[in-house]
Formats: C-alpha cells, structure tokens, sequence
C-alpha cells in the first residue's frame, strides 16, 4: 500500500508485475501483521506494508536531502509545502540516477538507471470535514538484464555482463492519483472515502532464453559459452519487448466506530484492473562480438493478450478493549473475486486464439490478542486466514492460495525492549506467482503454479536497548528470524515429497545495529547483515547441485552523521565496507552479484 491505497500496478490480475514506489520520498513504513491485517488485502497471508509518504506541514516549509557517492550514484529529495487557512499544499521530487557497477563485455553502455519522481498534495479542512488529493507521476530508464552469469565467470569478475546484454533496458512509468474524504458523522463515527487510480506502462527490451546457454556453459558446453564470451558467431538470438501496461482504479468506503470499548472498523471496496501485454520479439545475429539487427516478429499467443480481475471486498474489524490489561482484535473479511485472459491469434486482435476465467470468494476470519502480566511483559497469540488470488492467467478449475496462520509470543518492555514470536503457516495450496525475472518452479513465466499443500514456520527474536558511557549513548538493536518452509505432503502430480523446501525463503536472516552517539551531534552507526542460502527451485535440498541455490552473505555497513547545526546534517556512508559479494540469486538466468562497497557523502537540510 501507499497511504492505504493499493499501489501494486494489478494486484489481483497480475500480482507479479515489477513496480515498487520510489521509497526515497516516504516519510515513514507501517507493518500491519495478525489478525488486523485483514482490514487490507488482498494478500492476507503474512502481513501488510504501508508506505507513508510525506505529509503536508503545517507551517510553511521545505527540505533538500542530496547525496552522491561512486559509480555517479546520485540522490536528491526536495519538498516546499505549508498551509493558509484550511488549505494546505506539498510539492516533491525525488531524483535517482547511477552509471551502475557491471560492466559489459565490448561496450561501454551503462549498467544503472535514471528516476525522475514528482508529487503534488492538495488539502482543505473545516471543524468535521477533509479532503486531500494526491497526484503523482515517474519514470525509469534502467540499464538491466534478466542475464546473469555462470559460475566459473562469477568468480572471475562478479561484477562483468555478457556482450550479448549490451542492448538490454527498461524504460518505464507510473502515474497515480487518489482524492480522499474524511467527515464525522456524529460524536463515535468517522467515514473515510479514497477514490484511486493508476496506470502504468513499462517495456523491458531484452535478451530471450540467455538462461539455456548458461545452464548449458556451466555443464561444460564449450560452443554455449563461446557464445557468451563472444568469441562464437550466434544466429536468431531474440530479445523480446516485454511491453504491458497496466490499470488499477477503486472506490475504498470505511467507518471507524467507537462504542465504549470497541474500536470498529467498517467497510468495503470496489476494484478492478486490468493488464494489455504486445510484445514484440527482435531478431539479432551475434557476428564477431558485435549484434547485428535481422528482423522484428509482431506478437501473437501468450505474448499478445488482456487480462483483467473484477474484486469486491468487505471487513468488519474490531478492537476490543476488555480490560485494562486484555486486549482482543476480531476481525473478519470477504473477497470475491473474478478474472478472465484472453490471448490473440494475429497482432490485429481479429481472432481469438483462446480464452479462460477463474472465480473465487473466500471468507477471511481471524482473532488476535494481547495480555499484559504487568508492567513489563506482555503475552499475545493469534490466528487468521490467509489469501492469495491467482491472477488473470488462472483457470477456471484452480483454487486461490489460502492459509491458516498461527502466532504466539512474548515481549518485555524495560530497559531493554525484547520480542520472541513463533509463527506457524499451513498453506492449503501454496503458490507462486510466475514471472521472467522470476520463473516458477515448473519453468513458467507468467501466471501462477501450484506446488500443493506445505507449512512454512519459524521464530523472530528482536532485542534492543541503549548504554549510556560517559556523554557517548549506544544503541544495540538486534533481529533473528529462522524460517523452515517445505512441502508438507507428496504432490506427485509435479513431482514434489514431502520435505522439499520451498523457493526462495531463506532459513537464517541475522541483523545487528550498533550506535555511538555524542552529545554534540556527531554520530555513527554500523549495521551488520546476513542472509543464508536459499533454494531457486523447490526441494533443492533433496538431490539438488549447487546450481539450484544461492549463497550465504554477511554484509556491514558504517554511516557517519554530523549536525551542522539545528538545520543542517552531513553524513558519510559507506555501503557492503568490507566489499563481500555473493551469489544472492540464480533467477532468472544466471549467477546474480549484490552490490559491491559503494561510499558516498551527503547533506539533509531543512528550511
């Protein structure tokens, strides 16, 4: 979400689809987990991420956070608002660019991304009455590629891309608006209405099927690895315009309600959105090193195709305050959801080449509590269920994704603030979302996969408190989570046994953040973290190759802040300091680095 709307491009047609808002211009991140969840949606499974963005000032104001730093990696948010009267205004930009850190072989293209990101914010107040409008509007040009490299390559030079990614880019778009109406109806109700829309557009121009000459290179094909180096002629190489647009439009009505107790929460929401992919495929010949241009294929089948998802949602949530020490969240919500796909035989969209449908409603309950044994600690437990719709490309015979999902814990809040919570997932059907930059374990790119029936469970530890020493204050936050996600029942069907884990969900996730502070506005921070290995395909653990997995990494990070004065804040930053690079991923085609020790220095100033 961003500022409670739905912000994924089709969240229930095509809920992979590759947009993420500019998380430079928000103000702050809310997590919403347990039972509450199901307020949102309509991915109900594992929690809720709202992003906030900046708000408008209440006096007239501004602010300039600039950064640079190597591999010309350049950030720079600016904002002016203020308010006169009832009405109230913001205007923002956010401004990314890098040349990247790859190169690429015989080219001197870049390997970054350019982002231009503008806001605007209009509101008005009265005693009962508010309206705020949102507008906003970006667009990218990136350097990328779904092509990775082999391992043999990884190790000599992680940070090289093959000739045959020279061409290879993403320009994008987004814009959004949203107009939302605030009243009080009375003393104990509030009504909130958002009106939402949003389109974008994007065309991912690149290398098809790079992948199979990978796999092929790291079984010791020596011609398939020629031909990565360049050093082979290729004949027919495609690169495949993946060019879609998208739409999402809503219509989101919720009462807040107060009665004794009870805080409720009200509502329902209208959705639809829709996706139109054309994606054309361009034909190269690899000669001496060099692509060479032979011909364009209109699209037709799986690459020229709508699809679109009608959804209506309803949730009643209530906290309930029993006493002072028992708090009780009841939440329930209702989704329906229907979809359709239909894919074209010719470029012209004259004839139907086929078409398919899916429907699904679910009822969504779940409860949650919290006990306070004192002052200090805290016990809490809850349990919902949880949903995940198919998307456009379902058929009618498949199921959404649902779940019963447990938690329980304890916290202390003292000197120190210490969290332990079990969590435990029992998916009915689990499944994946396909895409190019992510295949499903069954190898496809687009619409989902269902890998049966498995339970994905664990523990998060968080502990965190402050030493003072002297003038000098020191921080310490610390998080652990271990997760153990596999099939919990032979699927013979796709080929899966119990006890296969599951992609992409890493078994340890460790973090570490220290600070030393000083009464004079200068202070450090360094943050240590590590993520382990995780299977690219379900059940690597069970007769897989090192090809089928990532690799642990341990990173550390050192930022540096001075305050100028009240104003005025510089800072130097030192990103991955000791210059650790992994293979954090394999999909789609090939061994994938993160991003090597990178400095840069900076100033946030406010006005």
């Amino acid at each position: 979400l961003e500022d409670g709307v739905l912000i994924a491009p089709a969240p229930y047609s095509n809920p992979a689809a590759y947009y993420f808002p500019t998380a430079l211009r928000m103000h702050s991140v809310e997590v919403l987990k347990g039972a509450p969840l199901l307020r949102h949606g309509p991915q109900t499974t594992g929690g809720v991420v709202n992003m906030v963005s900046t708000p408008i000032p209440d006096d007239n104001s501004g602010s300039i956070g600039f950064r640079y730093g190597q591999h010309n990696e350049m950030d720079l948010l600016a904002s002016w608002g203020g308010r006169n009267g009832a009405f109230g205004y913001l205007v923002e930009t956010a401004q990314r660019r890098s040349d990247g850190f790859k190169d690429i072989d015989r080219s001197s293209n870049d390997t970054g991304y350019d982002i231009a990101d503008y806001v605007v914010k209009l509101g008005w107040e009265s005693e009962r009455h508010s309206l705020l409008f949102k507008a906003q509007y970006s667009e990218e040009t990136s350097d990328e590629t779904y092509l990775g490299l082999t391992d043999a390559d990884f190790r000599r030079d992680r940070n090289r891309r093959y000739g045959l990614s020279s061409i290879d880019v993403m320009d994008n778009d987004h814009q959004g608006y949203s107009l939302t109406y605030q009243t009080g109806l009375g003393d104990n109700v509030t009504m909130t209405a958002t009106g939402y829309y949003n389109e974008f557009a994007r065309d991912w121009f690149k290398l098809s099927g790079g992948g199979n000459l990978v796999n092929a290179a790291n079984g010791g094909d020596l011609q398939a690895q020629g031909i990565l180096d360049g050093s082979i002629d290729a004949d027919g190489l495609s690169y495949k315009h993946n060019n879609r647009e998208y739409e999402s439009r809503g219509l989101d009505i919720n009462f807040d309600v107060e009665l004794g107790s009870h805080q409720l929460a009200l509502g329902g929401r209208a959705h639809r959105d829709e996706m139109d992919r054309f994606q054309p495929v361009e034909y190269f010949d690899q000669i001496n090193g060099e692509l060479v241009f032979v011909e364009i294929k209109e699209p037709t089948g799986s690459d020229n195709r709508l699809e679109q998802a009608d959804a209506l949602s309803f949730w009643a949530v209530d906290s309930w305050q029993v006493n002072d020490a028992l708090n009780l969240n009841l939440a329930l919500r209702y989704e329906d959801v229907e979809s359709w796909r239909k894919q074209y035989a010719d470029p012209g969209r004259d004839v139907l080449d086929s078409r398919r449908g899916n429907s699904s409603s679910e009822w969504l309950p779940g409860a949650s509590f919290t006990y306070d044994l004192g002052d200090n600690w805290q016990v809490l437990a809850g349990v919902h269920r949880g949903f995940s719709p198919l998307g456009g490309g379902a058929r009618r015979n498949e199921d959404p994704e649902t779940s019963t999902n447990w938690e329980a814990g304890v916290r202390y809040r003292g000197s120190w603030f210490v969290e332990a919570i079990g969590f435990y997932s029992d998916f009915d059907n689990k499944t994946e979302n396909c895409s190019n930059a992510s295949p499903c374990s069954d190898g496809a790119t687009s619409g989902s996969f269902n890998t049966g029936e498995a339970t994905i469970a664990g523990l998060e530890l968080q502990a965190g408190t402050s030493f003072d020493v002297g003038s000098v204050a020191i921080p310490l936050d610390a998080m652990y989570t271990y997760t153990e996600a596999e099939i919990s029942r032979d699927n013979s069907e796709e080929g899966f046994s119990k006890g296969d884990r599951l992609a992409s969900v890493p078994e340890n996730v460790f973090s570490l953040r220290m600070g030393l502070e000083t009464a004079f506005g200068w202070n450090n921070y360094v943050v240590a973290k590590y993520i382990d290995e995780m299977c690219m395909d379900v059940g690597c653990n069970n007769g897989g190759t090192k090809f089928d997995r990532s690799e642990d990494l341990f990173v550390l990070d050192l930022i540096s802040r001075f305050d100028l004065n009240e104003s005025m804040t510089l800072y130097l930053k030192f990103d991955n300091v000791l210059d650790e690079q992994a293979i954090v991923s394999r999909q789609p085609d090939g061994a994938r680095p993160n991003k090597p020790r990178t400095a840069s220095l900076g100033f946030d100033w406010t006005f």
